[in-house]
């Protein structure tokens, strides 16, 4: 028997929405009992995405995009407040709401932390994703988000099948829970998420056009060093850097060398500009 993860590469995603679309595709309109009943055409995204800026300087905004859909926790807390049998974890790991036996459950919304559960309000059912069990059913290999990612930012599989895609992903690359404080041991993990950045505009104190050839010396708390050279506006930015502090060198042939002590905190640290003085 299979034990299906997910692993979502966010530096894949390009917040496309066609997992979101396929989704919809699949499940409006579409009885796949007693998997799921159909999907209503509104308010509900079983496979949805939602948007994170993070603001890198004055002139450098990134986006990420997070596709969202159940965890199929294996310590599911809607499986815990359910009555009556109503959700039931299978073998596979995939979390199912049974239709018919959680009428009424309105309960099981407010369950999840993650905000993954739908209330039906026509059918009087808690509803959300289900990993497209049914086709998996039909030996289908990929839900169908999967099967319409373009840039292959979605990694499903087999977790015990060590030639699986996600498994290979997940020897080279560390799957991290997007909410790690809830404890539900989720099944969806996500790489690339974002990490403390240190990040700042190089200015050349004798106001000449430039700064792009400044090299830009990192040195965190742990003494770790990292060198960069600034972008052709003169910015530059280090992601992943250890929270605490850390030292900044800037240098650049004929100006000063400028020093600065840096407070690294858990999202974006922006410093002001940083002026090099002409010697």
């Amino acid at each position: 028997m299979a034990r299906y993860g997910f692993v979502v590469d966010l530096d894949r995603c390009i917040g496309c929405y066609n997992c979101q679309i396929a989704c919809k595709d699949e499940h409006v309109g579409n009885d796949f009992s007693p998997i799921a009943k159909p999907q209503p055409t509104f308010g509900h995204f079983w496979m949805g995405i939602k948007e994170q800026e993070r603001v890198l300087s004055s002139a450098r905004i990134r986006v990420y995009y997070y596709p969202h859909m159940c965890n199929q926790c294996d310590d599911a807390p809607c499986l815990k407040a359910a009555q009556g049998g109503a959700v039931y974890k299978r073998d596979d790991g995939i979390v199912i709401i049974d239709p018919d036996k959680s009428a009424g459950q309105k309960q099981l919304v407010d369950a999840c932390p993650y905000g993954a559960i739908f209330w039906n309000e026509q059918l009087n059912i808690p509803q959300k994703c289900t990993f497209c069990a049914h086709l998996l059913d039909q030996d289908w290999q990929l839900p169908r988000c999967v099967q319409t990612c373009p840039t292959d930012c979605l990694i499903f599989g087999d977790l015990d099948d060590p030639e699986s895609r996600i498994s290979k992903f997940l020897t080279t690359r560390q799957g991290e829970e997007l909410y790690p404080q809830y404890q539900t041991k989720p099944r969806v993990t996500f790489a690339g998420l974002p990490k403390p950045v240190v990040s700042g505009i190089v200015i050349k104190g004798d106001n000449q056009e430039g700064g792009f050839e400044a090299k830009v010396e990192l040195v965190g708390a742990s003494g770790k060093k990292r060198e960069l050279q600034a972008d052709g506006f003169g910015e530059f930015y280090f992601n992943d850097v250890e929270p605490g502090k850390g030292q900044l060198t800037v240098n650049l042939a004929g100006y000063a060398t400028v020093n600065l002590e840096v407070e690294v905190g858990a999202d974006v640290t922006a410093l002001e500009e940083i002026v090099l003085p002409k010697k």
